[in-house]
């Protein structure tokens, strides 16, 4: 096995044993009503007015992907983690959803496109950001979005990516970038933060 593939079986190894508690932290599983209502309220804002097709990259256990739907969105989740794609189907049965495992830097989802591509918390750990960039902005139809919600945590040894990083690697992709600062809602989040928190909305 060479070390990508390690990489890759200890990445979903780990995913899968976070799964069941995954919804414990109250942003993943958004059981305070209050959390719930503030992303549903973000969500509203970002996505297109019209319902439509949006790809929830990293989906997790389908939190963001069952809001999108509740709004009328057609909504396919895709996760690494076999456990978590399990969990989103069932939070999400009998919707207009679709989840696949597989790798969220090169989706499985053919020649799909889709008018909104959500992805939170994700791009940060990738290993290269830039061309995940590129392959989403190829699986918009013309006029999508591309909504990012990305940070940076810590302080000792902080991880993630910054605001301004994610707008310089957009800016080849054309479009208008917005970008919204989150860490002074603490609603969000279940409590206050000090990371810096934000989101990236690109309309095409």
């Amino acid at each position: 096995m060479s070390d990508d593939e390690n990489t890759h079986a200890g990445a979903v190894a780990d995913w899968d044993a976070a799964a069941p508690t995954f919804d414990d932290e109250p942003d993943h599983g958004l059981r305070d009503p209050n959390v719930r209502l503030a992303w549903a309220d973000r969500l509203r804002a970002w996505l297109p007015p019209r319902p439509g097709d949006v790809l929830d990259l990293g989906c997790g256990t389908g939190s963001l992907s069952l809001l999108a739907a509740e709004q009328g969105h057609r909504v396919t989740g895709v996760d690494l983690s076999p456990a978590m794609v399990a969990l989103a189907r069932a939070k999400l049965a009998g919707r207009d959803a679709v989840f696949l495992v597989g790798d969220a830097a090169a989706p499985p989802v053919g020649e799909d496109r889709f008018d909104s591509v959500l992805v939170r918390h994700v791009l940060w750990a990738l290993p290269d950001p830039g061309r995940a960039l590129r392959h989403w902005r190829e699986l918009l139809r013309p006029g999508g979005r591309l909504v990012l919600v990305e940070g940076v945590w810590g302080t000792v040894s902080p991880a993630g990516i910054s605001a301004d990083r994610l707008t310089e690697l957009l800016a080849p992709l054309a479009g208008q970038a917005r970008v919204e600062r989150l860490s002074d809602e603490p609603r969000l989040w279940g409590r206050a933060v000090e990371d810096d928190r934000y989101a990236v909305v690109v309309q095409l």
